[in-house]
């Protein structure tokens, strides 16, 4: 028995670059939010989620109720969050960040204390995270190169930070990126962000690609932003095994499921499918064929082992999706992946966009676009507390307290919706 003797939530903000999607644009801080788990052996563990108001808030009003419970009891955990966290409008929260949505947020809040939990647990036992969930499969986990069409700094900031990746707004900007990236992180596929020109346009930087990187996996996202009419338009531009998947095309299950039926194409989704509650529908309908977990918002580290036996099941792909975030999530996700035998495709992760930390030893490094599985008790990593104290402090400065894609963009055009699909 290893009982919870305090919860710290702590919202903090880190630099982010203008990053381009089909809402809009990234703001200039990041949010999120890190959860520690003190037991009274004097032990600790981490989490990492949202930080947006209604997550923070979520996170304190669930704490104390924690008190006194075992940390190896996380059904009984999920049950006290059920019982006590307050349940929002199923639609509430941001579409951009779907585990923000209000019929995640039981599975939001009790990931990042399962997570804690689990770090905790390797830190009594002498174990990695990973042997906690039935032990690794791989030494390392693959993750891909995350490339966005992007302004070279953000244009209403009256600070000095200067953004080290420069402008992207045409497919020789794209390819410059990639090698940029690839080159210091040694990613073996690619990833575009789209939905933020004219899709034959973004096409255009994804052939390119392809010349300059004939042997690495494409993938291309535009969040929905293209309606099934258009999608099925540019269908004949991806032949040739152009794509590893097509992910989100068009908004929506339905949608997703009529452009299935006319190619042979996977189609993948982060959005369309964000808990079990989509699944029935989403199989009935053949609307995806890769599902991007994230354990964030899908219920923790043991569901995402769940979700990978069900789409065994039904012959069903699955990699990870990624939000901006930090170290502690990084390696959540890389304890989950190295037990997942048929994680079929390189995880997506936003980490080489952050500059910042919370843990020791700063930035974690990657080899060939993988990270190494680590062997140390629990995720492995400790918290850097002067980092995350300056951290907390950029939060209480930023004026930032709900990531908003469409009201930074209409600073840039003051006419912009953000609605989906654009094209």
């Amino acid at each position: 028995m290893s009982l919870i003797k305090s919860v710290e939530v702590t919202p903090i903000a880190f630099r982010d670059p203008p990053l381009l999607n089909v809402y809009g644009i990234h703001e200039a801080w990041a949010l999120r939010t890190i959860i520690e788990v003190h037991t009274e052996e004097g032990v600790y563990g981490l989490g990492e989620s949202y930080g947006d108001q209604q997550t923070i808030s979520q996170l304190k009003q669930v704490a104390p109720h924690l008190i006194g419970m075992d940390v190896f009891h996380l059904n009984a955990i999920r049950q006290k969050i059920e019982k006590v966290v307050t349940l929002p409008d199923p639609k509430s929260g941001l579409e951009i960040a779907p585990g923000t949505l209000g019929a995640t947020t039981v599975p939001r809040i009790f990931s990042a204390y399962e997570v804690a939990c689990l770090d905790v647990m390797g830190k009594l036992t002498g174990r990695p995270v990973c042997d906690l969930l039935g032990g690794k499969v791989r030494d390392e986990v693959d993750y891909s190169a995350y490339l966005f069409y992007k302004y070279e700094r953000h244009g209403f900031t009256n600070d000095s930070w200067v953004d080290k990746w420069g402008e992207a707004l045409t497919p020789e900007g794209i390819v410059a990126q990639a090698k940029k990236m690839i080159g210091e992180y040694g990613f073996q596929s690619i990833k575009l962000k789209a939905g933020v020109f004219e899709p034959l346009e973004e096409i255009k930087a994804l052939k390119a690609l392809r010349e300059v990187f004939p042997e690495l996996p494409l993938r291309i996202d535009p969040n929905g932003g293209w309606s099934v009419e258009m999608t099925k338009k540019l269908l004949p531009e991806f032949s040739e095994g152009l794509l590893q998947y097509l992910e989100d095309p068009a908004p929506g299950k339905v949608a997703m499921g009529e452009v299935s039926a006319v190619t042979d194409i996977p189609l993948a989704t982060n959005m369309c499918v964000i808990g079990y509650f989509d699944v029935p529908e989403a199989i009935e309908r053949d609307a995806v064929q890769v599902i991007l977990s994230d354990h964030h918002y899908w219920g923790g580290l043991r569901a995402t082992q769940e979700l990978a036996r069900l789409c065994k099941t039904w012959n069903i792909g699955l990699s990870m999706h990624s939000n901006s975030h930090l170290g502690i999530s990084l390696m959540a996700m890389t304890h989950a992946a190295a037990t997942i035998e048929n994680l079929t495709y390189a995880c997506d992760t936003h980490y080489p966009w952050q500059e910042e930390e919370v843990i020791k030893g700063g930035k974690i490094k990657f080899n060939n676009g993988a990270v190494v599985v680590p062997d140390k008790p629990g995720l492995g990593v400790e918290l850097d507390r002067e980092a995350l104290a300056a951290l907390a402090e950029n939060y209480k400065n930023c004026g930032i307290r709900e990531r908003n894609d469409v009201t930074e963009m209409q600073k840039y055009q003051l006419d912009w919706q953000g609605t989906v699909p654009r094209f």
